[in-house]
């Protein structure tokens, strides 16, 4: 997409493409770099490098991708896959293991554990010809097989638009753990659910009145309800997705304002929630606008808030180690909290000094949706806002993880804006000393992960509303028009490949063994090298 200023620029009408793999060169792309990384507050040169520990979680990638992120840190990388394909044609059919129908809209991103794959939808392709209109739905697939499996589906919130916007669907990725997915809802829930559904013959607790308990029917293990619990109220959506980790769920609200441009609906509402993972008992909630039950006080929403947390371990100064959860937030703050009370350990504002806020989308202050990725004692997160107010001026920062309080002045380990980063709602990918951002305006973006230096940018002339994900050496990237874009992981340019789609994509490919799972509007691929398929299930 080229660029032509910072104007305003609503969502284009997905294109419907012609299937086939393009294989294409380095055109499109740039190994310039349009103006120099903003130096750390006070310094000529980026921050020093924090102090770090070792983090200790689990490798993804041989079987399974659990959440979003594949890892509490979120960072989209994938160091266990391998063999994985750099072209194929799901018209032919050529390195497709198998295809499955999805509804007509799927931004919920897909996830892998215990052989299957989970992935939120509409109801536009419906698998119940009982259940009919616009729902939201939750599908689980065989992971090996591309066989539908259940479903658990959800009618739209009666106040329409405002808070729940047609036919969108689910639009939270699950997050997996053991036996359980966790997940949120249109309808602004909390839902933990046996990942085996009914398919067992077992009706697990402690609810156990749901309404359908057929085979292809979800089991609701509990359900926490933000907005009768909490007394949020979305705007358009609600959009987190989960982070399991230390027997907690953390989810954003979602809370948001009114009518477009507006102010905020329920401002003493909170923005941020832990639950406990087993029985879905709210443990805390934190950061309101207003009123005196939240100690974390927010500075003005403008629209909603649809990021999802992270999680990460830093030094504590004192030998040991702190974990950290971190909340993006609508109002272009990022806090951090400790893992196991509503303590506020630190934030940081993540626009620059003097920026403002336009409803028209013409100014430069954004808000947090991309989700933040831990990695050696740093955040990293761009931001953005809703991509129906256009393209303009973004940011990506990087922060020194250590501090405590304020750290908006003292923890900058550096940040690229004005026109040298437009807005992003997607989340980065921190490879080998290399930071991968995509903006919406359709560049990808490779920088130095320790100085923020551009090495290049590819323009894939499309906006990009996905994320880039690292695996087995190279950098998978969906676009709007349903395009797949490889590109090598690597500090120079070299463009791979460009697979077709029948539709539009929105999310994020996941890689798990040899195994590359991505969904577009309408339908979930499973990519392999030596896979041919002729039929969808």
């Amino acid at each position: 997409m080229l660029r032509g200023g910072w104007g305003l620029a609503l969502i284009l009408v997905v294109a419907v493409v012609s299937s086939g793999c393009q294989p294409a060169g380095n055109s499109g792309g740039s190994s310039a770099s349009r103006s120099p990384a903003e130096p750390a507050s006070g310094t000529s040169s980026p921050r020093p490098a924090p102090p770090t520990v070792e983090v200790g979680l689990a490798e993804v990638g041989d079987s399974q991708w659990p959440m979003w992120g594949g890892t509490p840190t979120r960072n989209l990388v994938n160091g266990q896959a391998s063999n994985l394909p750099v072209e194929w044609d799901v018209e032919s059919g050529a390195h497709v293991k198998w295809t499955a129908a999805l509804g007509t809209v799927a931004y919920g991103n897909p996830v892998v554990a215990g052989g299957k794959v989970f992935v939120g939808t509409n109801n536009g392709q419906p698998r119940d010809p009982e259940i009919e209109g616009d729902r939201g739905v939750l599908m689980a697939f065989d992971a090996e097989t591309g066989e539908f499996l259940w479903q658990d589906v959800y009618d739209k919130l009666p106040e329409g638009r405002t808070v729940d916007y047609p036919e969108q669907g689910i639009c939270s990725s699950p997050a997996v753990d053991d036996d359980r997915v966790y997940y949120v809802t249109n309808r602004g829930q909390i839902v933990c659910a046996d990942t085996e559904g009914f398919r067992d013959g077992e009706n697990d607790g402690p609810l156990v009145n749901e309404p359908r308990s057929e085979s292809t029917d979800a089991d609701i293990v509990w359900r926490f309800d933000m907005i009768a619990e909490l007394g949020v109220q979305p705007h358009h959506m609600s959009s987190s997705h989960p982070l399991v980790v230390g027997g907690r769920i953390f989810a954003s609200t979602s809370n948001g304002v009114g009518e477009d441009g507006g102010e905020l609906a329920r401002p003493a509402a909170p923005s941020f929630v832990a639950l406990d993972a087993q029985t879905g008992e709210l443990l805390w909630a934190e950061g309101a606008a207003t009123g005196d039950e939240y100690q974390v006080r927010m500075g003005t929403i403008h629209d909603g808030q649809w990021g999802s947390p992270a999680y990460g371990v830093v030094p504590d100064g004192d030998g040991g180690s702190q974990e950290q959860i971190y909340f993006p937030a609508g109002d272009g703050w990022l806090y951090t909290f400790a893992l196991d009370s509503p303590t506020l350990l630190w934030k940081f504002n993540c626009n620059p000094e003097g920026a403002e806020w336009s409803p028209r989308g013409v100014g430069d202050l954004n808000q947090l949706i991309a989700t933040p990725v831990f990695d050696r004692s740093r955040v990293f997160i761009a931001t953005g806002l809703d991509p129906e107010l256009g393209s303009g001026p973004g940011r990506l920062v990087c922060i020194d993880a250590t501090g405590s309080g304020d750290v908006t002045s003292t923890h900058r380990s550096w940040s690229v804006g004005g026109e040298a980063f437009g807005r992003s709602i997607s989340t980065v990918a921190v490879y080998e000393d290399l930071v991968f951002a995509a903006e919406l305006d359709g560049f990808l973006h490779c920088f130095d992960a320790n100085a923020g230096r551009a090495f290049w940018e590819h323009d894939t002339l499309a906006q990009l509303w996905g994320s880039p994900l690292v695996a087995d050496g190279l950098v998978y990237l969906a676009d709007e028009d349903g395009d797949v874009n490889v590109l090598r992981a690597a500090s120079e340019l070299e463009v791979l490949a460009e697979n077709m789609s029948d539709s539009g994509a929105y999310g994020t490919p996941v890689a798990v063994g040899q195994t590359l799972y991505y969904a577009t509007r309408d339908t979930l691929y499973a990519i392999e090298m030596d896979a041919t398929n002729d039929a969808s299930p």
